[in-house]
């Protein structure tokens, strides 16, 4: 009986001990046209267990280079697309540049001196205030973000200008909503005129008094039942 440890290793194992064996059939045939038809035959019943993607044109581009891959690039026959060799095979890609930003106020981040450096070359007025105003939002928002408190616009100002040196200025009153999550957990308990204590009193009222059913008030049904 042969057993698996005595074969050979299986290159790509999702095509099966069979196909394997085909593969190495047709290095024994020594009829270059008979050896072109019989691979035809292996490149469709290696196609065939993957029907969903038979009529694929870069599927079968895939296939011829598993078949070629399988013989260890051994087989001599004439194939559609480009004969991989091992050395095109197996290359690694190159590696892809990373851009390398180091931002001079991490607080900040990279984008926003991308903008102020636009801001600065920017030459008509109205654009340029429209710019610093933008800025100056986007600097109290981040802060609040961070930081969880309210900014005064004095202290934007004093650092829009360390880093514009004074060559921004922002004239409006940027306004950031400062979250607090108490706030939203008093008006889910009640508390404040919440919308939990509105719904609470709505249903007290449908219930046409509450307790009144169970005969703690007049004229409730439980007390007239009894």
């Amino acid at each position: 009986m042969e057993y698996n440890t005595t074969r050979s290793s299986l290159t790509i194992r999702e095509y099966g001990r069979h196909i394997h064996k085909m593969v190495a059939y047709l290095l024994t045939i020594e009829d270059r046209q008979k050896r072109q038809e019989q691979a035809q035959v292996v490149i469709e019943l290696m196609g065939f267990l993957n029907p969903h993607l038979k009529n694929v044109e870069d599927f079968r581009h895939k296939l011829w280079d598993h078949l070629f891959l399988i013989s260890d690039f051994k087989l001599d026959v004439d194939s559609p697309y480009p004969i991989p060799t091992r050395e095109t095979l197996k290359a690694k890609p190159h590696p892809l540049p990373y851009p390398k930003r180091h931002p001079r106020y991490n607080h900040l981040g990279k984008n926003l001196e991308v903008v102020i450096d636009k801001a600065l070359k920017e030459e008509d007025p109205e654009k340029k205030q429209g710019f610093a105003n933008a800025i100056a939002y986007y600097m109290k928002l981040a802060y609040n973000n961070w930081h969880k408190e309210n900014i005064h616009d004095d202290a934007i100002q004093a650092e829009l200008s360390n880093i514009t040196k004074g060559e921004l200025e922002f004239n409006n009153k940027p306004f950031v909503r400062h979250y607090k999550p108490s706030d939203d957990f008093r008006e889910n308990r009640g508390g404040g005129g919440g919308k939990f204590k509105k719904h609470f009193q709505q249903r007290n009222r449908n219930n046409n008094g509450g307790r009144d059913n169970r005969g703690g008030g007049g004229g409730g049904k439980f007390k007239k039942r009894y």
